[in-house]
């Protein structure tokens, strides 16, 4: 099997690709800037590295495709004199617009598999059942991603791709800290099983890393 990992260089990217590595899987991983021969180059908010990306991967299949790459530009902004447009400008190009644009450019890729399979990391700060306030880029971006990935399921159901959307958990990474409950490991453990058992029976979901149903 063959997995695509975008923002696989360090944090959760990272604990999938070095878990589906030690199962013998060819993996690829992507980062803005790689430093070795394991990661390929993308700049997700950039449509030309996107068709780059695409175009180096030639006639390759991609049989599962992990759309892990995104920020969190407002931590700990404030609501009186913060969030400037710049940043949710920057906020949505990568969470959003940018696992957009690396499914449309990788589709011809994944529909070469007999069972492709997509899987958008979201968070439980996408549900409308969680608002505890502040956060508003992030979670914001974070529900148009999960948006975005249900109706991308309806649409690529009858093509047999299947798509899922998922809470890796609060994990212990720069942007969860070092308070948070599991580290990466655990948590791409669960994610790694919740890939597995996507399919289309399931298309559409929104799961937590250790396989329960999340609210929308």
């Amino acid at each position: 099997m063959t997995i695509l990992i975008t923002g696989a260089n360090r944090g959760i990217g990272k604990a999938i690709f070095d878990g589906y590595a030690a199962k013998g899987n060819i993996v690829m991983g992507t980062h803005r800037k790689p430093s070795d021969g394991a990661m390929c180059e993308l700049d997700v908010t950039s449509p030309a590295s996107q068709a780059a990306l695409a175009t180096k991967l030639g006639d390759a299949t991609i049989n599962l495709l992990v759309c892990n790459a995104g920020i969190y530009p407002d931590k700990g902004q404030q609501l009186d004199n913060g969030y400037p447009a710049n940043m949710w400008a920057d906020g949505f190009a990568t969470n959003v617009t940018g696992v957009f644009l690396t499914i449309q450019n990788l589709l011809p890729h994944l529909r070469r598999a007999p069972n492709g399979k997509i899987a958008i990391i979201s968070s439980q700060m996408a549900s409308s059942t969680h608002a505890p306030g502040g956060s508003y880029i992030y979670r914001a971006s974070k529900a148009a991603v999960l948006n975005l990935g249900r109706n991308l399921a309806t649409d690529l159901k009858s093509e047999g791709i299947a798509v899922g959307v998922y809470h890796p958990g609060w994990v212990q990474t720069d942007m969860g800290g070092d308070a948070a409950a599991i580290d990466t490991t655990t948590s791409a453990a669960g994610l790694i099983d919740r890939f597995t058992a996507l399919s289309l029976a399931t298309t559409g979901c929104f799961e937590t890393w250790d396989g329960k149903p999340h609210a929308y």
